[in-house]
């Protein structure tokens, strides 16, 4: 029987840094479905948040979060967050990561919505994500095993123990594998939606096994919307980053009027959420880049996919649309990644630690992989060995075979019912059309990888459809038109009048 001491599920930034601090003393292995750069976090375009100017505070960076979220935060976990976020940024430049720097040779700081100061440190200008990635990959090679094309389809479980995970290979060989820990770090499920800045291989496997585990998930009604993905008309073609606004860019509608005047004190550069919203409610929508200083070398990666789609940015006019960027619940885990299964840990966006509240500031997200990465791995170096005995571990059978709806007709029948406007109507009816698909008992084992990823689509949708239901009010991402009245639209002072907000010094 094949046993390591740690299986990571993922190869996010979240996943890597884990494995990069666990590699010395323990066997690693990570299982990726598709290869090693196929993440969100390699796709990302906006940097790390961090009080690392002198005029800046981690105290600041604290307020402007959980304005953000909506009084929905958990203030422990979000300080502790914070106020280690520099410290572990200072570690990767020592060990050679290099930030962009501006003409006098300090971090070139920017700013982005929700932050009220410059503090989002860059690395190859849009490109942050890619560069973070490629750093750890080289800080790992040979020193972990990485399974690239295998994916992981379910736990194994016993006496309320994950024992380890059920793979599916290309060859369409089902394997058990064996760990002392095991860590989910499958990111969120963008793809279950029509338009989504995230990568194609994101379909919300890690909620879907948790669920089929019995691991305890929570505030899944709660997905980001994006509100600046390029758009031809049709299909979103990939995510502009809200940087671009943070260097002068504004949204504009197809009159030329400015979009977010008199909708928020912030204007532009107002929560995610609320842009979205905002965008939501127009026929057409633009960034307008006249302000932008050196677009095209500043935003090379943007620039390029604009070039590439056959976007005029001579006219400085980018048509945009809101899609699913981030998901904000998931399954439920401590700082130190301990979800409610013994021997299983979740990280990164597939995590829940209630950082995000009700809506993600911007640039947060690579900062939690790095930050909540860095507390698994001490929580999981600090235990004794977990030893696995051979014997009757199992996975749950499933007998049932069945047809199931496309990628594509799930994708469609959730940007309408469950985007960024939701009301009861539509999450009945959505409810209702996926309750006719019995996926929690479907045998993955005979399934192709594409239709596991299908039952997987079902199963995160069915979650997060059930979770808006619930939630009969509106609060940051999840916004019901039938309950608008606790809409976020506060401003900063009514939301620090209403909450007290004692720090844990």
């Amino acid at each position: 029987m094949a046993f390591d001491d740690v299986i990571i599920i993922g190869s996010g930034i979240a996943a890597l840094t884990v494995a990069e601090r666990l590699a010395m003393d323990k066997n690693v292995i990570i299982f990726t479905k598709s290869n090693k750069t196929a993440s969100n976090s390699f796709q990302a375009q906006g940097g790390v948040a961090a009080a690392v100017h002198p005029d800046d505070h981690w105290e600041d960076h604290l307020h402007d979060t959980l304005i953000a979220g909506c009084q929905h935060s958990d203030l422990e976990n979000l300080q502790m967050l914070i106020q280690n976020g520099s410290r572990h940024l200072y570690e990767l430049t020592r060990k050679g990561l290099e930030f962009d720097l501006n003409s006098d040779g300090d971090w070139n700081l920017g700013r982005e919505g929700g932050h009220l100061k410059r503090r989002i440190l860059h690395a190859g200008g849009d490109a942050t994500g890619k560069a973070l990635i490629t750093f750890m990959l080289k800080r790992v090679k040979n020193k972990i095993t990485i399974v690239e094309d295998e994916m992981v389809i379910d736990l194994i479980v016993q006496d309320q123990q994950c024992m380890g995970v059920t793979t599916k290979n290309t060859a369409g060989e089902v394997i058990d594998h064996y760990a002392g820990s095991t860590i989910l770090a499958t990111g969120g499920c963008g793809e279950i939606f029509s338009y989504t800045s995230n990568d194609s291989t994101v379909t919300g496997d890690g909620y879907a096994m948790a669920y089929r585990a019995g691991v305890q998930l929570t505030d899944m009604e709660f997905v980001q919307f994006h509100p600046t993905l390029l758009f031809d008309g049709k299909q979103a073609l990939g995510l502009v980053s809200e940087a671009v606004r943070g260097e002068g860019a504004f949204l504009v509608n197809q009159d030329g009027h400015l979009i977010m005047d008199g909708v928020h004190e912030l204007k532009d550069l107002a929560p995610r959420d609320i842009v979205a919203r905002a965008i939501f409610n127009e026929r057409n929508a633009y960034l307008n880049i006249s302000n932008v200083k050196n677009f095209s070398s500043r935003f090379p990666t943007i620039h390029k996919m604009c070039v590439d789609n056959g976007i005029d940015v001579g006219t400085n006019l980018l048509p945009i649309t809101p899609g699913a960027h981030f998901m904000i619940g998931g399954i439920k885990a401590d700082r130190l990644g301990q979800t409610s299964l013994g021997g299983l840990y979740a990280v990164g966006e597939t995590a829940c630690t209630g950082v995000h509240g009700a809506n993600r500031i911007a640039s947060n997200s690579l900062l939690e992989g790095i930050v909540f990465g860095n507390m698994t791995a001490e929580a999981i170096l600090s235990q004794k060995n977990r030893t696995t005995k051979q014997g009757s571990y199992y996975v749950k059978k499933r007998s049932i075979t069945m047809d199931l709806p496309t990628k594509e007709t799930i994708k469609r029948k959730m940007m309408r019912n469950v985007g960024v406007v939701r009301n009861e109507h539509g999450l009945e009816g959505m409810k209702a059309w996926l309750e006719q698909y019995d996926f929690s008992h479907i045998d993955l084992s005979r399934l192709s990888v594409e239709k596991i990823e299908v039952v997987n689509m079902l199963t995160t949708a069915w979650l997060i459809t059930t979770s808006a239901l619930m939630r009969k009010e509106s609060r940051g991402t999840h916004f019901r038109s039938d309950y608008p009245e606790s809409s976020g639209l506060e401003t900063r002072e009514e939301i620090l009048r209403l909450k007290e907000i004692k720090l844990l010094v």
